[in-house]
């Protein structure tokens, strides 16, 4: 039997069978205002809930700012915070500032990647996570694509070790059907894909699950939406060329 964590998103876990297989590192790929970043809250704050502590790496945005987004879809982490069941790794400011002066976990140089697995590993150790989301993972080799895939698996390598089970953001542009990186997809052990696609004469969200060790998935592009309660995903609702079907339209058809 595969030990599988559940994300909570409504209908991903039905799309993934039970969830995404513990331990594995998944990327989350997709285009600018696809969702990517709700994804990585969603999945952690349905962690907390669950009783599962949690880690989100700031890698693009200010801690304090990633607080304000959580809280805005009603997902306050900072009593967990609190109770030490939940941290924010600061890989963002580099300790500049006076809010930054107050995070707990702080990477100085971000392109020290021995500094950033080392405040890493320690984040991990005092929460007891068993998730965690790396927003984006793009800016750890955005400079030097050519180390790409060694950095993700020496992310992959800690996260595994320590028992964790990781959504590691992956930045594309627009036009790009790519996965973020050359060799980047090969070193995860699963790829989520998010759209945001004009299909007829609207813009159209949709998910699909390019591939997922150690599970069978849906092989099927499904629409989904972003609510003020996070993100639903619509198992019976297929994207297909250029217009949105239901299962049994399609199989009927």
């Amino acid at each position: 039997m595969v030990e599988r964590v559940k994300t909570g998103i409504p209908g991903l876990d039905e799309i993934l069978k039970g969830g995404i297989p513990k331990r594995n590192a998944v990327l989350l790929s997709g285009g600018p205002g696809t969702g990517k970043s709700i994804f990585s809250y969603q999945y952690l704050w349905s962690g907390l809930q669950m009783g599962e502590s949690g880690i989100f790496v700031a890698l693009e945005e200010h801690p304090v700012q990633v607080r304000v987004n959580m809280s805005q879809f009603g997902w306050d982490v900072r009593r967990y915070e609190k109770d030490g069941v939940f941290a924010i790794v600061d890989a963002f400011t580099g300790g500049i500032g006076e809010a930054a002066k107050r995070e707990k976990y702080v990477v100085s140089d971000i392109d020290n990647i021995d500094e950033f697995l080392d405040v890493l590993r320690n984040a991990i150790k005092e929460t007891n996570a068993q998730r965690i989301a790396v927003d984006s993972v793009s800016t750890l080799y955005l400079a030097k694509p050519a180390m790409a895939r060694k950095i993700v698996m020496s992310l992959k390598r800690v996260l595994a070790g320590l028992g964790l089970t990781g959504i590691l953001v992956s930045q594309v542009s627009v036009t790009e059907r790519g996965f973020g990186g050359p060799g980047v997809e090969h070193a995860a052990d699963g790829i989520i894909r998010l759209d945001l696609d004009e299909v007829d004469g609207q813009l159209i969200r949709s998910l699909i699950v390019w591939k997922m060790r150690g599970t069978s998935h849906s092989l099927k592009r499904h629409r989904f939406d972003i609510t003020d309660k996070g993100i639903v995903v619509y198992p019976d609702k297929i994207v297909k060329l250029g217009r949105v079907v239901r299962v049994e339209e399609r199989v009927e058809g």
